[in-house]
């Protein structure tokens, strides 16, 4: 009878195991195929809402390419300090993708703090190189106009981006030209987070590069690698070792040239980590047991707290300077000498 009901308890036991692999199986299949929307749907119903509200959707051209979600709290006129934003550009290829599948950023982020904006762009074969750029700078014009309205810090954008996302906002960061056309200016741009990210794929040898910068006259003039400057916003590139899509020596140049131009850079790579594994890591209930999440928000606090304390003493600066021009301007005969004595 005993060994009756332990071959009974292990047909159950293998039953059950049977299922969770088959649903496993079928949900990385669901994922593969419209990866985004499955994350999202698995992400509110396994972790829940947290209070956490899509506050607007709005566009910021006229293509149907060119639009962008807000996030926030569902209270947010109760919030009186303005928070962080976060404002994230979906990969695709620069061929696929649509911000409204990423509502699961906007649970991952909101709660920690920040309001979320998920832009979208325009993608082949409608338009190739350069103007995935000119729409990450619009997606950032437009958060820097009208995010304060929905509780968010216009001084305090953060830009991510997953794969080709990761490219179009490092772009905006490192070539002046896209937010100048804006009427912005690179330090608009409090920090930039690639997630997986090609910062060095010229020659072009996918489908996906040829197609979207084959076009361009300077191909060369499209790598990020070849943007360098030290006065970019501060970097966390995050990459996964087992990466076939982007190879992870993407990140370690740009790391390696931003760091010699003097430029504020941190990387953090996961060894068993594919091409897509850092952005699934930001849904729930993955999000519970991976830290990718936390990184980033990290990097955001450690950022946000350097501005602020820098800023004090750069307005000390400012003022001695001011008093310095002033006093020279009125006595501008007095020697060098008297007038360090009488500014003490």
């Amino acid at each position: 009878m005993k060994s009756k009901k332990v071959r009974i308890m292990l047909w159950v036991l293998a039953a059950i195991v049977a299922l969770v692999l088959a649903g496993g199986l079928a949900l990385q299949f669901a994922i593969s195929r419209n990866g985004p929307a499955v994350l999202t749907a698995v992400d509110r119903l396994t972790g829940g809402t947290h209070n956490v509200a899509l506050l607007t959707e709005a566009s910021f051209g006229e293509s149907e390419a060119q639009n962008l979600f807000v996030w926030g709290p569902e209270n947010a006129g109760d919030d009186a300090a303005k928070r962080p934003v976060l404002l994230f550009v979906h990969g695709g290829s620069w061929r696929s993708g649509d911000p409204a599948d990423y509502g699961f950023m906007g649970r991952a982020f909101v709660p920690k703090g920040f309001v979320v904006v998920l832009a979208g762009y325009r993608m082949h074969p409608d338009v190739v190189y350069p103007a995935m750029l000119e729409d990450a700078a619009g997606a950032i014009a437009w958060t820097k106009a009208e995010i304060e309205q929905f509780g968010g810090d216009p001084e305090q954008i953060f830009v991510a981006g997953h794969s080709a996302g990761a490219y179009n906002v490092m772009m905006a960061a490192l070539e002046e030209q896209w937010l100048g056309a804006r009427g912005l200016a690179i330090s608009d741009i409090a920090g930039v987070v690639g997630l997986s990210g090609p910062y060095d794929f010229y020659p072009f040898d996918s489908d996906s590069t040829i197609n979207s910068f084959g076009p361009a006259e300077d191909p060369e003039a499209t790598q990020p690698v070849n943007h360098i400057r030290g006065d970019a916003p501060p970097m966390l590139l995050i990459h996964g070792e087992a990466d076939t899509v982007v190879n992870p020596r993407n990140t370690r140049e740009l790391e390696k040239r931003i760091t010699a131009a003097g430029g504020s850079v941190q990387t953090k790579f996961y060894p068993e980590m594919n091409h897509t594994d850092p952005l699934v890591s930001m849904a729930a209930p993955w999000r519970n047991s991976r830290d990718v999440d936390d990184t980033i928000a990290q990097f955001a606090k450690e950022v946000a707290a350097r501005a602020k304390t820098s800023v004090p003493v750069q307005d000390e600066i400012a003022l001695v300077l001011r008093a310095c021009a002033r006093f020279c301007t009125l006595s501008p005969s007095l020697p060098l000498a008297s007038r360090r004595q009488r500014l003490r």
